[in-house]
């Protein structure tokens, strides 16, 4: 098994922290991917943060009305070896399946 922390990632529009508002799981928990983790409240809004990937939560950082910067560690997952290197979609190597081809019509008038 293997480690993999999670940041605070960059929520956009400037945003450098965020407060921890609510945590949605604790450690121990097993957490799929795009499972809500955390409420956050930015300046600009409150929103739930997912989970980037599926694995047994190991740590937690940042009690609620803390304030965690962007790229500070916000949580800590356990997962296979296997998956170690894996956040997100990966991109699946197939030709596409139908292709069209367009070509324009001349008028000629």
């Amino acid at each position: 098994m293997a480690e993999i922390s999670f940041p605070l990632p960059d929520l956009g529009e400037g945003l450098i922290e965020a407060t921890v508002l609510e945590w949605l799981v604790e450690p121990g928990q097993q957490v799929e991917r795009n499972q809500p983790l955390v409420e956050l409240e930015t300046t600009k809004s409150a929103l739930e943060l997912p989970s980037p990937q599926a694995g047994k939560v190991v740590r937690i950082h940042g009690e609620p009305g803390e304030t965690i910067n962007v790229g500070e560690p916000l949580i800590v997952f356990e997962v296979p070896d296997d998956t170690a290197g894996i956040v997100g979609t990966v991109p699946k190597d197939e030709a596409p399946k139908r292709r069209v081809r367009l070509s324009a019509v001349l008028d000629e008038d």
